[in-house]
């Protein structure tokens, strides 16, 4: 049972991270020490596993498919999502430089702790890295596409956003952004239970995570170090959108006239900005990323224990 409560906990920190724009979950999987695992856990819902389930061999089935592992993780994720997606809205609309910063923090840590498990840095990995860099940073200056509420939208949204979330520096919630459905999916539909819009949404992520799974895992375990080296430069790249100090660039159209949601402008993308004096709000956001790389190495120290357990 405690085993079971900590993959919650794991599952939480999972599914906070899939809320915020920028954060990868994946990265935290990583970090935690589950990332492999989880990967295997969701490639085993094939058709023997279906057997199983018809043939109500119930015990077969929760051996092959880690069952309980899976329910414990994906708990702790739908928990984060539901309970805290609230919280983090207002959190950014209050206290945008704070949450930034911590993110930063941990994100910054992250690369560290997912780069040193690359086994041997050759030529070939340093290219993959700095592809992977190359790739994330690009993606942050990409501009958002309009809203867009049609349910096959919704179902690739689905497919495309839960690639990212698993795949460690890329956000899922980074990618709704560009796709131009964050707000409607992750805040509004979330915090309103609006299942007009979450079920195709989360039809298309479980054929989506269950497809990409297959592919994620042949990938790492036949190219370990370069994989890797690609998701640390994935993870390195995305710092440009967690800086916490940026100026809005707003959405126009063809005529220049910025583009309006309920008569407020829509944010496109971020410019990075460095503030121009120390004041005590500069002193607490670094106190605050500082905080976000320790808990990075707190975590990666208990990972650390468990597997020496």
């Amino acid at each position: 049972m405690k085993e079971y409560l900590i993959y919650i906990l794991k599952g939480l920190g999972v599914g906070i991270a899939n809320i915020i724009p920028g954060v990868s979950g994946g990265t935290i999987a990583l970090i935690v020490g589950i990332f492999i695992r989880l990967i295997d856990a969701i490639k085993s819902f094939n058709l023997q596993a279906a057997k199983l389930l018809l043939h109500g061999d119930w015990k077969a089935f929760t051996r092959q498919t880690d069952f309980w592992f899976l329910v414990s993780i994906f708990s702790g994720v739908v928990i984060a999502i539901v309970l805290l997606a609230r919280i983090f809205g207002y959190l950014f609309d209050n206290y945008p430089v704070y949450i930034w910063a911590y993110f930063f923090g941990l994100v910054l840590a992250s690369v560290y702790f997912v780069g040193k498990r690359v086994e041997r840095w050759s030529a070939v990995v340093v290219v993959f890295f700095i592809v992977g860099t190359a790739i994330a940073v690009m993606i942050t200056f990409f501009n958002p596409a309009q809203e867009n509420s049609n349910p096959f939208y919704l179902f690739l949204c689905g497919v495309v956003a839960v690639c990212s979330m698993i795949l460690p520096g890329l956000s899922g919630s980074f990618i709704l952004i560009l796709m131009g459905n964050y707000q409607l999916v992750a805040i509004d539909a979330i915090n309103n239970r609006d299942f007009g819009i979450l079920l195709p949404v989360g039809l298309g992520a479980i054929v989506g995570l269950v497809a990409f799974s297959h592919v994620l895992s042949w990938v790492f375990k036949n190219y370990k170090d370069q994989t890797i080296a690609l998701l640390t430069g994935f993870i390195l790249g995305s710092l440009n959108i967690l800086w916490p100090w940026k100026n809005p660039v707003f959405l126009t159209d063809s005529a220049g006239e910025f583009i309006l949601k309920h008569g407020e402008k829509v944010v496109a993308r971020y410019e990075s900005i460095l503030p121009q004096t120390m004041t005590t709000e500069v002193w607490i956001a670094l106190l605050i990323a500082i905080l976000g790389i320790f808990s990075i190495v707190a975590l990666e120290m208990t990972a650390m224990k468990e597997e020496a357990a």
